[in-house]
């Protein structure tokens, strides 16, 4: 059965190495394995990834010559072979012989010398091969990637790449609406879980170790949702008020829109826009999860809907698509999947987006802008560019505890042991 996981596992990977994402490839995986398996190979999966440039570098130092296209698979199994030989417990004995066996479940049993020879000469060359290899995939991140983060963040970053590599914390959002974080705390202290408190958000909970988020204490009824914690800031800072109608213009998965409907239960009507149906099936599920309404509506922020009228909302939300560059490691196929040249395009959707929502719009109303990035070009020059367009666009500060001020928001990065790299902007329309 374990050789069934690492063939699964090596699926998912090589489509990734094909261009897909691993949300498309991974939830089919998990279905084909058995329940007690699962964790094993989302470890696989989601390790593999994490360090595919460096294992990927490796690799071109170990083969004799690359293996065909149709041949992806075995690549991707020996990327794993590395992987569990460098940053996993399973012995080592062990993860060359379960690797080496899954090239009968690919049907591939001629495969079964070459990696062999691979991951035993990896073994005993290590320190000389890891010596040969580039900066950038020492680092385990592609060359354009890794020369970004430290022409944006020089000072900091070493820390955003080690974020980048780690395996992020559970972090959870406690529901003020069915009780406080710390009677929450000393529910989890009663079941011996281990947890603290968020630094910066009101509600968030760290769990000091993984778990299956079906066994989180009342994550079932509603009392806690899984949400990072920098993400967590969008409620506060959009800070919506009783009474108005707020607009959350990319809202899948519905994390972000549910806190806000927790914050402010008194509100006029909050509308949830998402293009891609199959995703705004997610926020009505997560809406229906902690008994909230809101009105669901499918369409482009960039084009909205005619039956968004210009000048209802009090409050906007844009939490626009990104290049995911400050949540990497929650999404590594990112480094895997993610070029330089995709930031122009990038800012061009986000630009769209926000000419597309800025009529809808009142007077006197504020936006809040957002991206999972970390680099200026999706971010400030965005924002900047914007404003200059628009003589009735104002930059309205915001303080945001361990946050780095830009010149038109916060920019928050990927902490190790803490939240994700976000960044926000306020914008006033003013009248």
């Amino acid at each position: 059965m374990s050789r069934d996981v690492r063939a699964n596992a090596a699926r998912v990977v090589a489509g990734v190495l094909g261009g897909h994402s691993l949300n498309r490839g991974l939830p089919d995986a998990l279905q084909r394995t058995p329940e007690r398996d699962r964790p094993l190979l989302q470890q696989l999966c989601y390790g593999t990834l994490r360090m595919a440039p460096r294992l990927d570098a490796l690799l071109g130092l170990l083969f004799t010559k690359p293996l065909k296209d149709k041949d992806r698979d075995i690549h991707a199994l020996a990327m794993l072979g590395l992987y569990q030989l460098e940053a996993t417990r399973i012995p080592a004995h062990a993860a060359v012989s379960a690797t080496v066996d899954a090239t009968r479940a690919l049907k591939k049993p001629w495969a079964k010398g070459l990696l062999n020879a691979v991951l035993r000469r990896y073994q005993r060359e290590r320190d000389a091969l890891l010596e040969q290899l580039p900066a950038a995939a020492l680092a385990a991140h592609p060359d354009w990637l890794y020369r970004a983060y430290r022409e944006q963040w020089p000072q900091q970053a070493e820390a955003i790449i080690a974020a980048n590599n780690a395996q992020p914390p559970l972090t959870l959002r406690c529901n003020r609406r069915r009780g406080t974080r710390e009677a929450y705390l000393d529910i989890l202290a009663a079941q011996d879980i281990e947890a603290r408190a968020g630094a910066q958000g009101a509600d968030a909970v760290y769990l000091a170790a993984p778990r299956d988020v079906a066994a989180v204490p009342g994550f079932g009824s509603g009392d806690v949702s899984v949400q990072d914690e920098s993400a967590q800031a969008a409620a506060a800072l959009l800070d919506a008020q009783p009474d108005e109608r707020v607009l959350d213009a990319c809202a899948a998965p519905g994390g972000k829109a549910c806190h806000i409907l927790e914050l402010a239960p008194d509100l006029a009507e909050l509308v949830a826009l998402e293009v891609d149906g199959e995703r705004l099936a997610r926020v009505e599920e997560n809406l229906e999860r902690l008994d909230l309404f809101a009105t669901l509506l499918q369409g482009d922020a960039a084009a909205p809907p005619a039956e968004l009228a210009p000048s209802s909302f009090d409050r906007i939300l844009v939490d626009a698509p990104c290049s995911a560059s400050g949540v990497v490691r929650r999404n590594p196929d990112v480094k895997t999947l993610r070029r330089a040249a995709d930031l122009p395009a990038f800012a061009a959707q986000q630009r769209a987006i926000l000419e597309g929502v800025w009529p809808l719009l009142q007077a006197g109303g504020r936006l809040l802008y957002a991206t999972c990035s970390v680099f200026a070009e999706e971010n400030d020059a965005v924002v900047s560019a914007f404003v200059a367009q628009h003589d009735d666009a104002g930059i309205v500060p915001l303080a945001l505890e361990g946050a780095v001020a830009t010149p038109f928001g916060q920019q928050l990065l990927p902490d190790v042991a803490g939240g994700d790299g976000l960044y926000y902007s306020m914008v006033a329309k003013e009248a």
